[in-house]
């Protein structure tokens, strides 16, 4: 088998419906198996999946065991020779796979592969490449300074070796992914996926940026506006530099100032959503998955995602939360 493509859910039934439409839309060219990791959704994830995708493999956890070790449970259960890891709130195109497949079979030292994402307003996800936070970097950005933290230098249409990846999209071989032992199951929630990203540089592989093809990732990276955020991004980067760099006094001192201010920086830099843009359907029945990835990307209108048969339609406005399920009246 040639791909397994690995989604851990908690508690998104729409998105994770509208998710693995567009999954079957992306690997009907291709020997692939979906599995799904719920991690003890309350809202009928498991019933929806079992009842409208009787193909997709589904473990279900009797608790919530996070993103880590939910995700090496399904590679443990994949058999094909790639893996994707993927976030049950994105719509994938149909080439997407095809596309990124080819791409990865022509590598020499291929680690992890991923590509442009995009949010549901069709604006640029600047956590779709980033540098490896070394202390300083993850100093500014807990100081709202995350330039530097972000590849900025690289072009979002760009195919180029970068760094780190969100977890949201992470392509690569299941044998690259057992080398260097998966996740870390010590990260519950944030950091996972700069600790995979790094381990595989670590291990001598090259990680490729591909801009030449994109998805929608509907919950964009949070900003730091709450305490909850900060603490939980300083607890994953503290168990990120005690197992990489070494860290000290002045440093813990300077990131708890940076997890106390940032409720307040959060405050004054919180997206506005100003623009009047007109709102328009976008119905699954009539478009392909890729004609509505093309249009939210032109960010003409706003847009709002209907699937056929489903009885629901899904819109963002925003990359700052999760997007919304409108349903038919």
């Amino acid at each position: 088998m040639k791909l397994s493509v690995i989604i851990v859910n908690y508690n998104v039934r729409y998105f994770l419906e509208l998710c693995l439409r567009s999954v079957q839309a992306a690997i009907t060219s291709i020997e692939a198996e979906v599995i799904v990791v719920d991690n003890n959704s309350p809202d009928g994830s498991c019933e929806m999946v079992s009842a409208l995708f009787p193909d997709v493999k589904l473990i279900s956890n009797k608790e919530n065991t996070g993103f880590s070790k939910a995700n090496n449970q399904g590679v443990e259960l994949a058999q094909g020779d790639y893996v994707c890891v993927l976030n049950p709130d994105t719509v994938l195109a149909e080439d997407t796979f095809t596309r990124l497949l080819s791409f990865v079979e022509a590598q020499q030292n291929l680690g992890i592969v991923s590509c442009k994402l995009i949010d549901g307003a069709g604006r640029f996800l600047p956590e779709s490449k980033r540098h490896v936070p070394t202390p300083s970097i993850a100093i500014k950005k807990l100081l709202g300074m995350s330039k530097s933290y972000y590849a900025s230098e690289v072009h979002e249409n760009a195919v180029v070796k970068v760094p780190v990846f969100v977890g949201a999209f992470m392509l690569l071989s299941k044998k690259v992914y057992q080398e260097v032992e998966g996740f870390d199951e010590r990260y519950f929630m944030y950091g996972e996926d700069i600790d995979l990203s790094y381990s595989v540089i670590n291990a001598g592989y090259d990680n490729y940026y591909y801009g030449e093809t994109t998805i929608i990732h509907y919950k964009g990276e949070s900003t730091l506006k709450d305490a909850v955020y900060a603490k939980r991004f300083y607890g994953a980067m503290r168990l990120f530099y005690k197992k990489y760099f070494k860290t000290n006094v002045l440093f813990d001192v300077i990131v708890n100032f940076g997890i106390k201010i940032m409720p307040i920086f959060g405050v004054l830099l919180k997206e506005r959503n100003l623009e009047h843009r007109p709102e328009e359907t976008l119905e699954t029945e009539q478009l392909s998955f890729k004609k509505i990835i093309e249009l939210i990307e032109k960010q003409d209108n706003y847009y709002k995602i209907q699937l056929s048969g489903s009885g629901f339609s899904i819109r963002s406005k925003s990359s700052k939360s999760r997007g919304e399920v409108i349903f038919e009246s």
